[in-house]
């Protein structure tokens, strides 16, 4: 039971970085405010480092991760590009930041809970990702 949902624990971590990465690529050419492009592409480049460590342990357990859910990919992307052409501008993008990162922060949280018997790697793994989404939270709220 503990390599399930080691497993489990590390692929919805899989999914939600790739979330998170995908957002930010859709809405950092929108965006007007240097410091503000700066601080999503730093925020880009901590998920694919996070991103790479998770999907090096799932490559050790013969994993290949999971790709997010398709409809809730497709509902972000719709919101993301109703959003910029309705209202292009860094509040609306600092908006839809914050609430995937919310969104993403509740998911892992609840995935803590469901997945309790995981390894601690895995729940590490888990409560940086949790944390890094509440610093870019708290970062981009500057901007809403």
């Amino acid at each position: 039971m503990i390599q399930h949902d080691t497993i489990e624990l590390l692929r919805e971590c899989d999914a939600g970085i790739q979330m998170g990465i995908s957002a930010i690529d859709q809405v950092k050419d929108h965006v007007e405010n240097a410091e503000f492009k700066g601080m999503l592409d730093d925020y880009q480049r901590e998920y694919a480092q996070l991103q790479n460590e998770i999907q090096g342990v799932l490559h050790a357990c013969h994993d290949e991760g999971k790709d997010p859910n398709p409809l809730a990919k497709g509902m972000a992307w719709l919101k993301a590009n109703f959003t910029m052409a309705v209202q292009d501008s860094d509040a609306a993008i600092a908006d839809l930041i914050t609430d995937g990162c919310n969104m993403g922060i509740k998911s892992l949280n609840k995935y803590l809970n469901q997945y309790g018997a995981a390894e601690g790697r895995a729940k590490d793994f888990t409560r940086r990702l949790i944390e890094l989404q509440d610093r870019q939270l708290k970062a981009i709220c500057k901007y809403l």
